[in-house]
């Protein structure tokens, strides 16, 4: 009656079968095929069910080389319209954003060169709107030094 809907690992393993399999036996454990996950072999976990040792899936090279989306806007705010009159821009990032990344992002899309990186993590806040409670999400934030003379324009 309650959560009738299935995980997505029972998906993907009735999916592997064919169709709907029967629960297991209580004592004995099953193998389920991860999804895109690789033999040793190389041939897919899906297709093969005797297979036991598998492999992580490999990671493309165009996923990683594209380090401009660790920015994801410009965050402006009027504090941060002050700042940048001293060389500081501030950008809203990913939450996996390191500072080597956000430097080579800022160096490719804005084409200066930055000097000094701040990262704040901004938690998570409750509010209480039209007699509703809720949250507003947190986000990562990034301020740039830039080089004396570099400007961006956000426009």
């Amino acid at each position: 009656m309650f959560w009738s809907k299935k995980p997505k690992a029972e998906k993907n393993y009735d999916a592997a079968k064919g169709g709907k399999a029967a629960k297991p036996a209580a004592g004995k454990a099953v193998a389920k095929p991860v999804k895109g996950a690789k033999t040793a072999a190389g041939k897919d976990a899906g297709k093969t069910a005797k297979s036991a040792k598998l492999v992580a899936p490999t990671i493309q090279a165009g996923a990683l080389s594209n380090v401009a989306s660790s920015i994801i806007r410009p965050r402006v705010t009027e504090k941060s319209g002050l700042l940048s009159q001293s060389g500081v821009y501030t950008f809203e990032v990913t939450k996996g954003a390191s500072k080597p990344d956000i430097a080579k992002a800022v160096k490719t899309m804005y084409k200066v060169t930055p000097v000094k990186i701040n990262v704040v993590n901004q938690t998570a806040k409750n509010v209480f709107v039209k007699g509703r409670r809720g949250t507003v999400s947190g986000f990562r934030k990034a301020m740039v030094t830039v080089k004396k003379g570099d400007k961006i324009d956000f426009v």
